[in-house]
């Protein structure tokens, strides 16, 4: 299908009212043998906005990766923690996706641009599947390279953006975690994509310090912004409040929403400020600050 079709007005709202309230994401099997789910489970949030997980038992860190549509490119956040597409056939999906979007919204040209929430290998060991693709920019994960792709190297405060054609992403600079972290927010979705900087889970934390800056500069980024959902890239605790799974675990039946709000990073930064310069593992209902040591 050829051509140029009308463009998408991203300036709206629309997609933020959907929410993810009772979504049921793919949690693991009790055994490799009764496995059923997926490889990948594709969740269409809404015709522009698509939110991946990886099957836990391809591997058991089960990351969330995240496909915004754009009227000139797309960009894939994440490309997951398995570099194999027999198992983890990334791109055959993204490509699918892709087919169908230019289906309903059919134009010439249209890129793939891949980028990445830090450079820990469950968020990039699929680059490889991208590598060659036409009409697509890969941009590693390293900070040397992320950073200068969004100027960062030159001001680590800046908030870069990054054009999809009408739909523009604001990008901070969150180191913490991992020294080249980022965090992406969509005004389309109204979703703050912290990658593993916050998520109702294990919340690591390389650089004490940097992590207590990220985390307020965060609160401060939302307080003028419409965020609907505060989106990490695992789940790891439980039902049980202040309950985690144990790591390497493959079978989740009872584990909490994907979503966080902006009142959780005030209640990091409250308890970051508390806590002070020494580090300190403090367990919360929904995520737990744990030193990397």
């Amino acid at each position: 299908m050829g051509g140029n079709g009308s463009s998408v007005d991203f300036g709206g709202t629309a997609a933020r009212v959907r929410g993810l309230d009772g979504v049921r994401w793919i949690h693991g099997s009790e055994s490799a043998k009764h496995n059923t789910d997926p490889d990948i489970q594709v969740h269409q949030y809404d015709e522009h906005t698509v939110i991946l997980r990886q099957n836990m038992a391809v591997n058991y860190e089960a990351p969330f990766l995240f496909l915004l549509f754009g009227n000139e490119r797309a960009v894939l956040i994440d490309t997951g923690a398995t570099a194999s597409a027999e198992f983890f056939p990334l791109r055959e999906t993204v490509d699918g996706l892709l087919g169908e979007w230019l289906e309903r919204n059919p134009r010439d040209g249209y890129e793939l641009l891949v980028l990445h929430t830090h450079a820990h290998g469950d968020h990039v060991a699929g680059d490889g599947q991208f590598e060659g693709r036409p009409d697509t920019r890969l941009v590693r994960a390293d900070r040397a390279t992320a950073w200068a792709f969004l100027g960062f190297d030159a001001d680590p405060d800046a908030v870069a953006r990054v054009d999809l054609g009408g739909r523009v992403l604001e990008c901070l600079a969150t180191p913490g975690h991992h020294e080249a972290a980022v965090t992406f927010f969509d005004p389309w979705s109204g979703f703050l994509l912290t990658g593993d900087t916050v998520y109702p889970g294990r919340l690591y934390i390389q650089d004490w310090a940097a992590f207590g800056r990220s985390i307020g500069r965060l609160v401060e980024f939302c307080e003028g912004r419409a965020v609907s959902h505060v989106l990490g890239c695992h789940i790891e605790m439980s039902a049980e409040p202040g309950v985690d799974y144990p790591i390497r675990y493959t079978y989740q039946p009872y584990e909490v929403p994907l979503q966080l709000t902006v009142g959780h990073l005030r209640e990091i930064r409250a308890a970051m400020e508390e806590i002070g310069g020494v580090p300190e593992r403090r367990v919360f209902p929904l995520f737990i600050l744990s030193p990397d040591d």
